[in-house]
């Protein structure tokens, strides 16, 4: 709920000013090969286009597999009222997968030697092999004072990456996810804030929800909560979120996944970092008017 834009680009330009954010997640600490995920992005308005711009750098990685991608975006606001505006935008750009192969197992495989890799399977590669494929996202956005709700598919054309085997090619999908979140601002006195949030993640075969409240205090410190599952037999964690405004430009926010399921027996949870500078400064509004010399004097 603290980075919108990484899901949807046409929310860039809704923090009304540059927005750069960094994030690091360390999925399932104490797993090996846990997922392990870096998120660098920044978006701003752009006035001259009557809308946003952004740019979305990503790296996932998780096990034998890594996933990285980049993409630039541009979405559309129109205003709807004095207090509420509709985006809608489009992120383009490419998605690399990296697979590698030293870090399979097969089981037919022969490993007699730590230096000898020989999967005895032709579609498993014997070092690391990558393919980059063209990756574009579209989406809808809606804000105004009280509330905000966005709805965004990734991988709209599910392009399709080929990876090299020992000796032969495996074709990699890249399906459509959807996404769909809401948002709530309810003020309670003149300095507390709570935030209620649904986030709604899906590929048409599994869907994740995860359910989020946050209250500001000050507009300074928040900390607040978090549920995420699949449904009622996979339930997968309690977040437990907290934050400060460092400065009038910096804030971070800490979150740490307590894990419900039954990967608690070999993990010591999730944690995640996020530090987001705002320029916090109106730039580019408009056309500058045209300088009038003052002809009072030579």
């Amino acid at each position: 709920m603290l980075n919108k834009y990484s899901f949807n680009p046409a929310y860039a330009g809704f923090d009304n000013s540059l927005s750069v954010t960094g994030v690091f997640r360390g999925q399932w600490v104490g797993l090996d090969g846990a997922p392990s995920t870096q998120i660098i992005n920044a978006h701003m308005p752009f006035y001259y286009l009557g809308g946003g711009l952004g740019i979305n750098l990503e790296n996932d990685a998780i096990g034998a597999e890594r996933n990285a991608s980049a993409s630039i975006s541009y979405n559309y606001m129109l205003p709807v009222s004095k207090t509420s505006t509709f985006s809608v935008g489009i992120a383009a750009g490419v998605t690399q997968k990296s697979l590698d192969g030293t870090k399979l197992r097969a089981p037919q495989g022969l490993y007699t030697d730590q230096n000898i890799i020989d999967h005895q399977d032709d579609l498993l590669p014997l070092g690391t092999t990558s393919a980059i494929a063209p990756l574009i996202n579209i989406g809808v956005y809606f804000q105004n004072e009280r509330f905000e709700a966005g709805i965004s598919t990734s991988n709209i054309s599910e392009p399709v990456a080929q990876l090299d085997g020992a000796n032969a090619v495996t074709e990699i999908t890249f399906v459509r996810n959807y996404f769909a979140n809401f948002a709530a601002n309810f003020e309670i006195g003149n300095a507390l804030i709570l935030q209620p949030s649904l986030l709604l993640k899906s590929d048409l075969i599994e869907t994740q929800i995860e359910i989020s409240a946050i209250a500001r205090y000050s507009d300074n410190i928040f900390g607040g909560a978090s549920f995420r599952g699949y449904n009622s037999n996979s339930f997968d964690a309690v977040v437990l979120i907290a934050g400060y405004k460092l400065s009038e430009n910096l804030t971070l926010a800490y979150a740490y996944d307590i894990t419900i399921s039954d990967l608690s027996q070999v993990s010591r949870g999730s944690h995640e970092v996020m530090l987001n500078y705002n320029l916090n400064k109106a730039f580019g509004k408009g056309r500058l008017p045209k300088i009038i010399y003052n002809p009072r004097f030579l």
